[in-house]
């Protein structure tokens, strides 16, 4: 399938031109940054699949897909799961919300292989995959206008707050992202991170002490509560 790559930011492109690369039934024909570019080539050659980001400056994804007259597979990929209900409605094959998981792009793909071509055998782009799934070691969250990339390695510990959350890293900052703690301790709790209250995630790596009720992290004292505290001890074998 031949595809596009539409995303006003840097990190997002490249991201998926990395997860294109690992799929060789995906040829990547062309990258844009914004929507507005694209709509000439997209109605002068012929795209398979577009990974279309929504939530762009001027021109939204949905404007894109209003304007051009060839009408391709389309994939979203956003940081908002707000437009799903109107992507879905305008056809798109997938809807996936960053950070993008590589079994997630992939199975999207398999997706648009069946919808392009049903008598295709689907087993074949999974087995056609030069490079196993990636283990990723970093995550992207939303903070103000944009998506930063957080490496895991750098997280100390993540406090939650009411409707939002706050990520503190090594270099003696935070990021201030709208984000649930389960949804953040579903995605690290395999990435060396362990809830140890309700309000707290620690990077068990940048652990320096641990009291009966505390960990000391950076010059931080966390709480462990009670309803944490077995399984938090049993994960580190004290």
């Amino acid at each position: 399938m031949k595809c596009v790559i539409i995303d006003d930011e840097p990190l997002a492109v490249e991201l998926l031109e990395d997860f294109v690369g690992k799929v060789d039934s995906l040829e990547l024909i062309s990258t844009f940054n914004n929507a507005i570019d694209a709509v000439s080539f997209i109605n002068q050659n012929n795209v398979d699949l577009i990974f279309l980001d929504i939530q762009m400056p001027h021109f939204s994804g949905i404007d894109f897909l209003n304007t051009i007259e060839k009408k391709p597979l389309v994939i979203f990929t956003t940081a908002y799961s707000d437009y799903a209900v109107e992507g879905f409605n305008l056809g798109a094959v997938d809807y996936l919300v960053k950070p993008i998981p590589f079994h997630r792009f992939l199975k999207s793909v398999v997706r648009a292989q069946q919808i392009l071509n049903p008598a295709a055998n689907v087993q074949a782009i999974s087995e056609n995959t030069t490079v196993p799934e990636l283990e990723q070691d970093f995550m992207f969250v939303r903070a103000e206008y944009e998506n930063v990339k957080m490496n895991f390695a750098d997280i100390l510990f993540i406090e939650g707050l009411k409707d939002y959350v706050k990520i503190y890293t090594t270099d003696n900052k935070f990021t201030l992202t709208l984000i649930s703690l389960i949804k953040l301790e579903n995605l690290l709790s395999s990435k060396g991170f362990s809830r140890i209250h309700r309000s707290y995630i620690i990077n068990i790596k940048h652990v320096k002490s641990i009291q009966k009720n505390k960990v000391l992290i950076s010059d931080k004292r966390i709480p462990i509560s009670e309803s944490y505290k077995n399984s938090f001890f049993e994960r580190i074998n004290l």
